[in-house]
Order: C-alpha cells, then structure tokens, then sequence
C-alpha cells in the first residue's frame, strides 16, 4: 500500500479531533453470534491479527482441547484442525501439537501462498520446537527449525522468538513444552527475534535482548528481565513491528514499541511512555494502538512510522483497550472489551471516517475464565470483510461464534 503523504497525515488526524467533538452515541445492536464448534471438546482460535478462513471461505481453522481451566504442562497436546463451515461445521482434525498457549494458541494460520491449502502452525519436533506447513487437503508436511510467530501477508516470511522466555515472563503467551535457557539473564544475547525464509527454511537472528536492553537504557531498566512480544508485519511486508517489554520480579511490566525492516536492520524506536497494548497496521507506514500518550493518557492512536507523529482515534468513543484490527478494505475497525464489572465482553464496530461506534453485542464471561486461562475474545475479520468469529465462553464452554457484519458494513 502506498504510505500516506503529510497532507493525508494532517487530514487524518484534524478529522479524528473533529469527530471526537461531534460523535454520537454508539449504535446498539444484537445481532446473533452462531457458534460453528461445539462440546464436549473445547475450541478456539486464538489471536486477532489473523484471518482462520480458507481463501473460499469455506473451512474456517480451530483448535481443540478436552480442558480449558489450567495453564497447560508441559505433556499437555492439542489439535489443531478446521471446522467444513459446508459441511455441518464438521470437525476435520488435521494434527496433535505441545507447543501452544491460551491467548495465541499454535500461531495456527493458512499461508498467504497458498491460502486455499497450506496451514502453518507450531510443533515440538525431537524435544525442540518448530514449524510444521501442512497441505490440508493431500496431508504433506514440510518442518521448518524454528517455530513461527508472525508470517508476512505473501506466506515467503516470518519472524520469531523464543516461546519458553515468554512463557516464563508474559504467562499464557508462551509455551511450556520446552525449557527456557538463559532463564538468569536479564537480557541474553542468544536470545531475540529471528527471521525465517519460509520457502528455504533458512532462518537467522535479527536483533537480541542485550541490544533492545542497550537501545536509550534509564534507570527503569535496573533489576529487569527483558523480553519480546507481539511480532507483527506491514501489509507489504518491508517492515515488522514488536513490543520490547521488561519486568522486575512480578511486578507489573512496561512497554516500548519499535519497528524494523525483516533484516532487522533501521531499527525505530515509536513510543517510550512505558505503556503500548494492542494494535494493528493501518497502512505500510501507520499504526493503530492503544498507548499511554505523552499527553492525553491511554488512547487508541495512529503512529506514524517515519515521523513518529501521534493523532488520536475515536476520542471519546473507544474509550476502553482492546484487540483491534482493521477490515480487509480498511474502511472500519473491529474491537472488543475485557470483561466489565457485570463480567460482560463487548463486541463493537467502528467507522473512522464517521466517528461512529456499533455496538454489535455482548457476552458474559464467567469468573472461572480468569488470568492466563481467560477467554479473550480476539475478534477476526473474514476474507471480505462481511463475517467476524470469536472466541467465546459465555455457554460457558470455550467455542468459536461467527457473527454476520454485512447489514452494518455495507448500510
């Protein structure tokens, strides 16, 4: 995508201020949220920032759990499989993994190369993991030394890091199938995020924990363990972003978010106030986060990549943190809540050009889906942005539920 002049930046932000005076209160709606897996087995997909739907839209990707209530072990295995969305939403298991968590799952994604076929996911392999590309429909395997966390939009690359440390620091984000080395380092060397060739498998270390630890040090750093998280590609793929997050002991941890190019190199830090959750890529160029700003306090935000320039979103209107993604023709903005005080999860729309929230439901979440076991919605959009799935617990097993937008999007 073509990265937006400073007139469009300008434009971009002076429309949001406008909105944020003049919004209206969000549209409510209950529009029926079906649920495509069913018990007594538990099913999820995991994160937000990637699509389950096959490129026809008829197999929609889950995985499967007999338990939902605990952190797994280190022998616990899952599956992973898709439900025929054709065929009765049948159940089609396609393999048994250790190397998953609650909020990510297996990174289980269908490869941009070939998106009617192929699927990646993560794997132990002889006690280490790793990644398996899997064609769906003939059954062939290609394993790849490293596992996956983030692939760019064309399915030739990915970037990575090490699972066991983000077990360890971020929990329920990281795996338990294998130790953590370097656990008394504050920040490893060894240790950082890896660059995959995905057609090769040749891969390589791009950046490490001792750099980010090094990159403008104060005096927050003191005592910390270091680590990263939330990898993400530009549409273009010519850059990535990720969370550079450290902690002392278990007290509550800060956040500093860069970019890179795939190589690692032209590293850019973007924002150092301590505090950066979730986002999405707008454009090739733009980021939309939830951050605490320099001046207005916690907001969603576009940041400019190359400027580092800072313009709100949805002021006063998405008042609260929550998983983010843009639809596939970047007209609106999916979003969702944690739990409220009455434990109720809020599923919502958002049109940036008309400063306009739809509220599209709600769904309880029981007290038992707590920590790193929580049922996070992470809400999806499909491939032509008229479907959006999610995890819920609200019956009060853990299942995916695909919601029609259509009537909304194209009013």
């Amino acid at each position: 995508m073509a990265r937006p002049t400073r007139r469009d930046w300008l434009a971009m932000t002076a429309a949001a201020a406008i909105g944020a005076k003049a919004f209206a209160q969000p549209e409510t709606t209950k529009l029926p949220a079906r649920a495509v897996t069913k018990g007594p087995m538990h099913h999820w997909f995991g994160y937000y920032d990637k699509c389950p739907w096959d490129k026809a839209g008829r197999y929609l990707l889950a995985m499967e759990s007999e338990f939902c209530d605990r952190q797994p072990t280190a022998k616990d295995a899952i599956t992973v499989g898709m439900v025929d969305l054709k065929d009765g939403d049948k159940y089609i298991p396609l393999d048994t993994t250790r190397a998953w968590s609650w909020q990510q799952g297996t990174m289980l994604q269908w490869l941009g190369s070939a998106p009617d076929r192929e699927v990646i996911y993560n794997s132990i392999v002889d006690g280490k993991p790793a990644a398996i590309i899997r064609d769906v429909l003939s059954g062939k395997t290609r394993t790849l030394a490293r596992p996956i966390y983030a692939v760019s939009n064309d399915g030739k690359q990915a970037v990575t890091l090490d699972f066991a440390r983000l077990h360890r620091l971020r929990p329920g984000y990281g795996y338990a199938s294998y130790d953590e080395r370097f656990t008394d380092d504050p920040a490893p060397e060894q240790l950082g995020i890896w660059h995959l060739d995905l057609a090769s498998g040749n891969d390589r270390q791009i950046l490490n924990l001792k750099q980010l630890a090094a990159f403008q040090p104060d005096a927050r750093f003191t005592g910390a363990h270091h680590w990263v998280n939330h990898l993400q590609f530009n549409p273009g793929g010519t850059r990535f972003v990720f969370l550079h997050r450290w902690r002392v002991d278990l007290k509550p941890w800060s956040t500093r978010i860069f970019t890179a190019k795939p190589d690692g190199t032209d590293l850019r830090l973007h924002l150092d106030t301590g505090m950066v959750s979730h986002f999405d890529w707008r454009d090739d160029a733009t980021i939309l986060a939830w951050v605490k700003t320099p001046k207005d306090g916690n907001k969603f935000a576009l940041i400019d990549v190359a400027t580092n320039g800072l313009g709100l979103v949805g002021d006063g209107v998405l008042t609260q943190d929550g998983h983010c993604s843009y639809s596939p023709d970047r007209k609106w903005i999916l979003n969702d809540t944690y739990p409220d005080k009455n434990r109720l999860q809020w599923l919502m729309l958002y049109h940036p050009e008309k400063n306009r929230r739809y509220d599209l439901n709600q769904f309880p979440s029981p007290k038992q889906f707590t920590g790193p076991f929580r049922c996070d919605m992470h809400p999806r959009w499909n491939r032509d942005g008229t479907q959006v799935c999610f995890d819920g617990c609200h019956d009060p097993e853990r299942q995916v539920y695909v919601v029609d937008v259509r009537e909304i999007v194209t009013g």
